[in-house]
C-alpha cells in the first residue's frame, strides 16, 4: 500500500509540469495585449512598450516561462496586473469562498445522486425508475447558467424565499478566521449569520450540483444493476438475508468503486462550473477571479488559477485512488 501511494505521489510532479507548460503557451496565445488593456486605447506606443518591458512581456516566451516556473516552485506567482497585489494573496482571499461552495455542491450531489441511483437500480424498469431517469437526463442536459437564472427568478425574485446575491446579507457581519462563513459564524456563536450564510449557499450549490448529481446517479444505477446480478448477491438472497441488507452491505461496496472515480472527476470539474456560478451569483471566489482575470488578460492570475485547478484535480484523484486501493486490494498489486 505504501509503495503504491509513493508511486502515485511521484506522478503528481510531471503532471503539474505538463499542465504549467500547456497553460502558459495557451494563455499567451489569447489575442490581446495586457499592457494595452491596462493602459487603455488612448495610451501611446511608448507607454505601452515601457509597461510591457516592466512586466517582462518583451522577453521571449522561453525566458518568460523559465522565469514563471522558477518563481512558481517557490510559491511566488507574481503580482496581479489588475489589482497590483501579490497573486497568492488574491488567491488565498478567494479560495475559502470557492471551497465552501464546491464542498456544499459536492455534498448535495452525493446525497442526491447515490440514493437515487440505488433506488432506481433496485426498482429497475418501474415507473419510478423511468421518472428518476428522466430527471437525471434533465440534470445532465441543463446548463448551469440556465438553471441558475431559473432559481434566481423563482426563489429570489418571485417568491422571495432565498437571498441573492453574495455570501451574506448586508445586515450580517462576522469576523473572518478561516474565510468560511458557516465555520466562522459557528465559531462566533452567531446563529443568525450561520442561517443567513446557509440560505445564500442554497441556490449556487444546487445550480452547481445538478450536473454531478445526475452523473453520479447514472453511474450508481449502472454499477448497481451489474452487481445485483452477481452470484454472491443471489446467494445472499437465497440464504434469506433481508433485502435492504443485501443492497447496502453486499451490493453497494462493490458498486461504489466506479462511482468513486466519477466523484473524483466531478469534484475537479466543479471548479470549471464554479466560474459560471460565482459570476452569476456574485460569489467572491476563485471562479469569479478567473473570469475577471481572463477578461483583463491578467496573465499572472490566470496562470496561478490554472495551476491551482490542476493541483486540486490531481490531489482529488490521488485521494480517490488511495480510497480505491483501500476498498479493492487488487489495485495495490497491479
Amino acid at each position: 500500500m505504501t509503495t503504491y501511494l509513493i508511486k502515485r505521489c511521484l506522478q503528481v510532479f510531471p503532471v503539474l509540469f505538463g499542465v504549467s507548460l500547456i497553460a502558459f503557451w495557451m494563455i499567451h496565445a489569447i489575442p490581446g495585449d495586457p499592457a494595452q488593456i491596462l493602459l487603455g486605447q488612448t495610451a501611446s506606443p511608448d507607454q505601452v512598450a515601457r509597461l510591457r518591458a516592466s512586466m517582462g512581456l518583451d522577453q521571449s516566451l522561453f525566458v518568460q516561462y523559465g522565469d514563471f516556473l522558477s518563481h512558481a516552485v517557490r510559491g511566488d506567482f507574481g503580482v496581479s496586473i489588475a489589482a497590483g497585489r501579490p497573486v497568492v494573496t488574491e488567491l488565498l482571499e478567494r479560495l475559502p469562498a470557492t471551497l465552501e461552495l464546491t464542498a456544499c455542491a459536492m455534498i448535495v450531489a452525493i446525497v442526491v445522486g447515490v440514493p437515487v441511483g440505488v433506488i432506481s437500480a433496485v426498482r429497475k424498469y418501474s415507473l419510478l425508475d423511468r421518472v428518476l431517469s428522466g430527471v437525471t437526463l434533465a440534470g445532465v442536459s441543463m446548463p448551469i447558467f440556465w438553471l441558475a437564472m431559473i432559481l434566481i427568478v423563482f426563489f429570489a425574485a418571485d417568491l422571495d424565499l432565498l437571498p441573492f446575491p453574495g455570501r451574506l446579507s448586508g445586515n450580517q457581519s462576522i469576523t473572518s478566521y478561516t474565510g468560511l462563513v458557516l465555520v466562522d459564524s459557528l465559531v462566533m456563536g452567531n446563529l443568525s449569520a450561520f442561517w443567513d450564510g446557509l440560505l445564500h449557499l442554497v441556490m449556487p450549490a444546487v445550480a452547481l450540483a445538478a450536473f454531478p448529481a445526475a452523473v453520479i446517479m447514472r453511474m450508481t444505477r449502472s454499477s448497481m444493476l451489474e452487481v445485483l446480478d452477481e452470484d454472491y448477491v443471489r446467494t445472499a438472497r437465497a440464504k434469506g438475508v433481508l433485502p435492504w441488507r443485501v443492497v447496502l452491505k453486499h451490493a453497494m461496496r462493490n458498486a461504489m468503486l466506479p462511482t468513486l472515480t466519477v466523484m473524483g472527476m466531478q469534484t475537479g470539474l466543479l471548479m470549471g462550473g464554479a466560474m459560471i456560478a460565482e459570476t452569476i451569483f456574485s460569489w467572491p471566489g476563485v471562479g469569479q477571479l478567473t473570469y475577471q482575470a481572463i477578461s483583463g488578460r491578467d496573465y499572472p492570475v490566470i496562470q496561478a488559477v490554472v495551476l491551482y485547478g490542476a493541483a486540486l484535480m490531481v490531489f482529488v484523484n490521488l485521494f480517490v485512488d488511495a480510497l480505491y486501493a483501500v476498498l479493492d486490494p487488487r489495485v495495490r498489486y497491479q
